[in-house]
């Protein structure tokens, strides 16, 4: 199960890091936050996840 979790939390970690890059992106403000929500919300789900694996 710890490989599980380890697995999850890097996934949650790679979703934050795509999400601070399209805050940074070359779009326009909009576009920019309803990516970082989409992949905040991906990064919520995998943390959520792998809580109720521990």
């Amino acid at each position: 199960m710890k490989q599980i979790r380890n697995l999850s939390a890097s996934h949650a970690d790679a979703w934050k890091a795509r999400a601070l890059a399209a805050l940074r992106s070359n779009s326009s403000l909009s576009v920019r936050l309803a990516r970082y929500n989409a992949a905040m919300t991906k990064a919520r789900a995998l943390e959520t996840q792998e809580v109720r694996h521990a």
